[in-house]
């Protein structure tokens, strides 16, 4: 099998939220594998900036954008600003999103709507800009980063797993919808990852740590260059006739029940 079959050379790729953590692993999965990476962050243009320098600084051919991904008038004005001066949008990762740790009963609404807003509106409202684009060159790869609070609840993340649930079956009625114009629409679900905002409970002797090596069937958080694979083959050729699915890269979590404490 050719190796031309994953290659995304030519292609414009954007990743929302890519300035760091996740989003900037797999933006850097996809400039090495040939994509020219268009960065997204709404923090600070300073911020942008520094990533750019950090994705030239592997070679890899980045422009960076900011604008609030919850903002419908910005999101029109940046990709319309985009495809003029980078060019078409092949392939967009929905990958922008934050977490509020609250139990439901003390949440705020507000602080609720704010999670749905950002986890589950932006990424239709993105891809309903970007997809017009993909209609009318007939093709495109759109790519929802899920998570395994699409399947699995935990306390105190009630909102989140809200809107990852709900990203899951807009994913697929992305695909129901969009597969006719052979636009491919997928989701990739993290597991846990290590990362600066895991490195304080990724300790030894920390209960979540011990918790989540255990729970793991490979017996380790991931490497946030695992979702590299993943990110490259739903954005390449060889995932044409991949639709609707839920890629879960979690190192088997949600393949097993667990194992008693007692096992080795």
């Amino acid at each position: 099998m050719s190796t031309s079959l994953f290659s995304l050379k030519g292609k414009n790729a954007l990743i929302t939220g890519s300035t760091h953590g996740l989003g900037m692993s797999m933006a850097k999965g996809l400039g090495k594998a040939g994509a020219k990476v268009i960065v997204n962050g709404n923090s600070s243009q300073e911020k942008i900036d520094k990533a750019i320098i950090e994705y030239k600084n592997e070679s890899i051919d980045a422009v960076g954008y900011r604008f609030n991904v919850t903002d419908e008038t910005e999101v029109m004005a940046a990709i319309s600003k985009i495809e003029e001066e980078v060019g078409p949008i092949d392939i967009l990762v929905n990958n922008a999103g934050i977490i509020k740790r609250t139990p439901l009963v003390e949440m705020a609404v507000s602080d609720f709507k704010e999670v749905i807003d950002v986890d589950l509106v932006s990424p239709f409202i993105v891809s309903k800009e970007v997809v017009k684009g993909m209609i009318a060159r007939g093709g495109g790869k759109i790519i929802n980063i899920c998570s395994m609070m699409s399947e699995l609840g935990r306390n105190s993340v009630g909102a989140y797993a809200a809107a990852k649930g709900g990203l899951k079956m807009l994913t697929r009625n992305m695909a129901t919808e969009w597969a006719k114009y052979n636009i491919q629409t997928n989701g990739i679900g993290p597991g846990y990852f290590a990362t600066s905002q895991t490195a304080p409970i990724r300790v030894d002797g920390h209960p979540f740590n011990e918790f989540i090596v255990s729970r793991t069937p490979a017996g380790r958080w991931g490497d946030p260059d695992d979702l590299r694979g993943a990110v490259i083959f739903l954005s390449s050729q060889a995932s044409d006739f991949v639709n609707g699915q839920i890629v879960y890269v979690d190192g088997g979590i949600l393949a097993t029940i667990g194992k008693p404490s007692n096992e080795s």
